[in-house]
């Protein structure tokens, strides 16, 4: 659980294409195995603290002649952003992926003290 102090709480929230390789017969379409995209995402400002950030798929266009196997994920998040993490693997073909993410932590406040 994520326990904040008595500062201002933020919410962003925002989406992100991670891929489109349909076109140009890129791995994620075309490749079998363990396959990786990365993004990274920039929050419009930094929390005050590494932030929760809760991420999801909103657009998937997939083949369906095998099972579908994918996995979504934040990696290395900090107060200014994060990366969005796609996998798949085995004979699973995809397309193109877009995500939807929102983060909620704490905010700076104009009445914040910096005491070196």
């Amino acid at each position: 659980m994520k326990t904040f102090r008595t500062h201002p709480i933020g919410i962003d929230q925002g989406e992100a294409v991670l891929f489109s390789e349909f076109a140009d017969g890129g791995d994620m379409w075309t490749g079998e195995g363990p396959r990786e995209r990365r993004k990274p995402v920039t929050f419009s400002q930094p929390f005050r603290s590494v932030p929760v950030v809760q991420i999801g798929v909103s657009l998937w266009d997939v083949d369906t002649s095998s099972a579908l196997r994918a996995e979504v994920t934040a990696a290395d998040v900090t107060p200014e952003g994060f990366v969005a993490v796609f996998r798949t693997w085995s004979d699973t073909r995809i397309a193109r992926i877009r995500v939807t993410w929102t983060a909620i932590g704490e905010v700076p406040h104009e009445d914040d003290w910096e005491i070196s």
